[in-house]
């Protein structure tokens, strides 16, 4: 009998397991747990209207009619035939070095197959080059369909060495002599939600009897799904609640009392409740493990400052980790910028409370970088900004009290976890931010082992924002108008910001050559948004496009992530200064980016950034007196799902909103892949926003279950299924790293 952990040469074969390694597919239980993308009911006809080019598909279609004829230029024959949908058709084209006639027979008008193959385009017609084939008749041929053990016939995602038929084949083998080690799910557990056992939910996902049986089984895998997560994240919670670490309670007089009288405004209720429950934990003996989340400009940053000084006041120092060197260049000055004297200890002009912060990024000097050390290292500097530079093993604390974590999508587990360890004894508290407004469940399910903060209000002086869809395809000189808009703003003394979702020249931001594909008059071309492929606007050709044209009397400059971090951080420093009025820019600006006088934000091919992102960066205006304007340029056709995107985004300005229009578009291996250690997402079957209420019950039961039987001695099952998920986190993280 196989077990879940048994290779699948064992199974299936040798050369078959080979064709199924190029899936991934190196077990019994990977194989089990490659679960069919559909099932179409016998009798049924795919859709052949959504078809793709280049995908490679497996589709049941009726045979229309079938011809073979000689080829022209070298000896053989050609067979084409045509099938349908009752809507759409689908070209079959066979090569022989024969005659076909068998072939022919088989696909006479009215046959019903699943065909398999890529789907490409020749003339104008969708087509599938030399398929592989399952006929579903009665009798002869067709008997092979009488393998199906029911009504639905599952497909599973396929590729050029291996056929979604002869995947199910070897699923069907797997099942036949398939062992089940113990239960991962509890008894206690199944009982209460009316579950069915481990086995019968692998048969009735691959092997449904009808749809009541698909159903259960795939109630219970994403039980299975929901409930191995949580217990990890639940044990996750217990393990930091046994550390220790040393209270840093408020004091007195200090640089934050200081801070406090010095700050121009009032803090929004959002920031003084988020302001005191940290505060509070920052006094405990336990390890703060908070998430800040909120929308763009709710002021997350300034919450974060006042919790530094705290700790800064009680003799620690603390930490503040950036994704990117922009962004810390740019925490470093917005931050020195708010405390002024107070960040200028041991300095002429410093206050007589005061504390120093220190920058530390990859592209230092060798001069500079063995001063940020000493100074992280002696004590001297209370906070240190930078960015992974701070998770080299010779980064060393004096006393490391707090760590800042900024945009913790950008960072895995295992990174967080590396700045913890720099503290001798105990933990640090931990403060994670986000200015991706995120729903429940996935606060739930990525950030469970946190607990969180909400900031929905915006500070007073934020100014509104407006946001448009520029539709060039339809209306081009509405792109004439958005160069004019951007040179009437710069008259009145404003700047602007136009990103681009490439740099261009000859490779891209990961080496790939990209030359000789750069877009056309006015940065646009074709084909935008409609899955042309036209590449996307890059940095460089609009740059020199609108320098010369549109934008010749306008102080324009580039900035991109291939640029020296001296060059990024002079451009930046002009662009705040002033002395740049347009910035044409990769997403180098989404986040961190403070310029009050930056109120036009255009973002081109919009279409090709998801609505999260678009979000960000239509938070890098309106951020000082004046309103902002965010135009989003595209070519996407009115009606396409793209278009509604860009729709739903210029619609509101609630980033929860769009968080979860964000998560309903997109898979949600790519919302958890980042934060769960940079892996693959585990979920296959569970939706983030469809089970609400299923993760919500399964958290439950998974605390309730860690709680009373931490290291899960009674239930070995599931025991193994949790480190199976922790091990490949860690694998994952390591294999990056």
């Amino acid at each position: 009998m196989a077990l879940l952990t048994d290779r699948l040469e064992l199974v299936v074969g040798g050369a078959t397991a080979k064709k199924l390694a190029t899936l991934d597919l190196h077990s019994v239980g990977d194989l089990l747990g490659y679960y069919p993308r559909r099932y179409d009911q016998r009798g049924e006809l795919t859709d052949l209207v959504g078809l793709r080019d280049g995908e490679y598909v497996t589709v049941q279609a009726e045979v229309v009619s079938a011809a073979e004829r000689r080829m022209r230029n070298r000896r053989g024959t050609i067979l084409e035939a045509t099938v349908t949908d009752g809507r759409g058709r689908l070209t079959l084209t066979f090569f022989g070095r024969g005659s076909q006639q068998w072939r022919l027979q088989e696909l006479s008008p009215g046959v019903r197959a699943l065909f398999s193959g890529q789907v490409t385009s020749f003339h104008g017609k969708r087509q599938l080059t030399h398929p592989e084939y399952e006929l579903l008749g009665t009798g002869g041929a067709g008997a092979r369909a009488a393998e199906y053990a029911s009504e639905l016939i599952p497909v599973y995602s396929a590729s050029s060495q291996i056929q979604s038929w002869r995947i199910a084949k070897s699923v069907g083998l797997a099942i036949d002599v398939l062992d089940v080690p113990a239960d991962p799910l509890p008894l206690s557990v199944r009982r209460a939600h009316g579950l069915c056992g481990y086995a019968d939910a692998l048969r009735g996902v691959h092997r449904p009897v009808d749809q009541a049986d698909l159903r259960r089984a795939k109630q219970r895998l994403k039980w299975d799904e929901a409930f191995t997560l949580q217990v990890l994240l639940a044990q996750r919670r217990l393990a930091a609640a046994s550390y220790t670490a040393q209270p840093r309670p408020p004091v007195e007089g200090g640089v934050l009392a200081e801070f406090d009288a010095t700050l121009p405004f009032e803090l929004t209720i959002g920031q003084q409740l988020a302001g005191a429950t940290i505060a509070d934990e920052l006094a405990r003996d336990q390890p703060m493990h908070r998430l800040l989340q909120g929308e763009v400009g709710s002021g997350k940053t300034l919450v974060a400052l006042r919790a530094m000084l705290q700790v800064v006041d009680a003799a620690g120092q603390a930490v503040l980790l950036a994704p990117t060197e922009v962004l810390a260049q740019q925490h470093y000055r917005s931050i020195t910028s708010m405390l002024g004297p107070l960040g200028m200890a041991g300095q002429l002009g410093g206050a007589e409370h005061a504390t120093r912060l220190t920058l530390l990024t990859g592209s230092l000097g060798a001069a500079a970088r063995r001063r940020a050390l000493l100074e992280a290292a002696s004590g001297e500097a209370g906070i240190v900004i930078g960015t992974h530079a701070l998770l080299e093993d010779r980064v060393q604390f004096a006393d490391l009290g707090l760590v800042v974590i900024d945009e913790q999508h950008r960072f895995g587990v295992e990174q967080r976890d590396a700045l913890r360890d720099k503290v001798g004894e105990g933990r640090p508290h931990v403060l994670v931010m986000t200015a991706t407004p995120i729903p429940r469940t996935v606060a739930m399910t990525v950030f469970g082992d946190l607990d969180v903060s909400t900031l929905t209000e915006l500070p007073a002086g934020r100014s509104p924002i407006s946001t448009h869809v520029v539709p060039v395809a339809s209306k081009p000189h509405y792109l004439t108008r958005t160069w004019e808009r951007i040179t009437e703003e710069v008259a009145a003394g404003r700047q602007a910001y136009i990103v681009c979702p490439r740099i261009g020249g000859d490779v891209d931001e990961d080496g790939n050559d990209t030359a000789g594909g750069n877009a056309g008059p006015n940065g646009t071309a074709p084909g935008a948004g409609d899955g042309s492929s036209r590449p996307p606007v890059a940095v460089l050709d609009l740059y020199a496009e609108l320098a010369a044209g549109p934008l010749s009397g306008v102080r324009t400059a580039v900035l991109h992530g291939r640029m020296p971090s001296d060059e990024k951080d002079k451009l930046m420093l002009a662009f705040a200064d002033g002395t740049v009025d347009v910035l044409v820019t990769t997403t180098v600006v989404e986040v961190g980016v403070d310029v009050p006088n930056a109120v036009v934000m255009v973002i081109m091919d919009a279409d090709r950034f998801g609505v999260s992102q678009l979000h960000q960066l239509r938070g890098r205006v309106g951020r000082g007196s004046h309103p902002g304007l965010c135009l989003l340029v595209t070519e996407a056709a009115e009606g396409s799902a793209a278009r509604e995107r860009l729709d739903a985004v210029a619609s509101t300005l609630d980033g929860f909103v769009l968080s979860r229009l964000d998560l309903a578009q997109r898979r949600e291996g790519d919302v958890l892949g980042t934060a769960q250690a940079g892996r693959k997402s585990s979920l296959k079957l569970l939706r983030l926003l469809e089970d609400e209420d299923l993760i919500g019950e399964a958290r439950a039961e998974a605390t309730a279950l860690v709680d009373a039987d931490p290291a899960l001695a009674d239930e070995p099952g599931l025991a193994a299924a949790v480190l199976a998920l922790a091990e490949g986190e860690r694998a994952e993280f390591l294999e990056k790293a």
